[in-house]
């Protein structure tokens, strides 16, 4: 990285006038990775051209966002099918939600743990690399991205397993802060300490991206700026870009498409300072 915090402001601008509409492609394999009593949980994977299955590829895994109420894994189908071009595997993981499944955060979260763990566990047969697998999410999704390498417990280990935490962290307006001055408390109440991102920041964090508007009133900005502080108090690289004037979900893939392609260059120059992708390939 090239500091260990860094807080950018972007005010509002476009990358391109008129930006291009992002290629969306169909996941190349749809697996199971795990099976609940509500739901078959699945892993829709997007592999670049080349692709073997002894291959040692940096991944990625996006959770999509909704509250922990609902949502689609179609939310990130743009950014995987462009990372998967630039030459990484990247995953968009399905969770159990609230209208779909009658579940809460802590099932979401045991979820996303076991998502990760599944691609560590088959990382030779992917074709990736175990000591390079990325999390990442928006929102809720977000949220559980940051779980995957902050909060202890709610692992799905096996005997002689380690503790596993991802490489680095890539989140897009995340639920950082659980407390009534974040988002989530009425959800979670007395336990909301228990996974709230900003109170597990700890000596051994990934590397980690926040993208956020600065007019975000779901998840407001000064959570994510209080998660930097303590990365920095703990002298882990963070990279926080907050966007001027932008509301939440600005990331996706809409409307013009400027903000889209914004968060994906800042995504890409993320993942090339950690040598995850070839600088220059775009």
């Amino acid at each position: 990285m090239r500091a260990l915090l860094t807080i950018s402001l972007l005010a509002p601008c476009s990358i391109a006038l008129g930006a291009p509409k992002p290629e969306v492609r169909k996941p190349d394999e749809v697996v199971t990775y795990r099976k609940t009593e509500q739901a078959e949980l699945k892993l829709e994977i997007f592999r670049p051209a080349g692709w073997k299955a002894d291959d040692k590829r940096p991944s990625i895994v996006f959770f999509f966002g909704g509250g922990w109420v609902g949502g689609s894994t179609r939310q990130f189908h743009p950014q995987a099918t462009r990372l998967a071009s630039r030459g990484m595997v990247a995953y968009c993981a399905d969770y159990r939600v609230r209208s779909r499944h009658k579940t809460s955060p802590f099932e979401a979260v045991a979820d996303a743990k076991t998502a990760l763990r599944w691609i560590w566990r088959n990382a030779g047969g992917q074709g990736i690399d175990p000591r390079r697998i990325v999390s990442a999410g928006g929102s809720a999704g977000g949220h559980l991205a940051a779980c995957c390498g902050l909060v202890a417990g709610h692992d799905d280990l096996k005997e002689g397993e380690p503790v596993f935490i991802p490489s680095a962290m890539v989140l897009f307006n995340p639920v950082i802060d659980t407390s009534p001055k974040g988002y989530g408390h009425d959800k979670l109440k007395e336990r909301y300490r228990e996974l709230s991102p900003v109170e597990h920041v700890h000596g051994k964090t990934a590397p980690t991206l926040i993208l956020v508007g600065s007019a975000d009133t779901t998840t407001p900005v000064t959570g994510h700026k209080l998660f930097a502080a303590r990365m920095k108090e703990k002298k882990r690289p963070c990279e926080l870009i907050i966007s001027q004037g932008q509301k939440h979900g600005f990331f996706n893939a809409r409307g013009d498409n400027e903000n889209y392609w914004e968060t994906l260059a800042s995504t890409e120059n993320f993942l090339e300072g950690l040598n995850y992708l070839k600088k220059g390939a775009r």
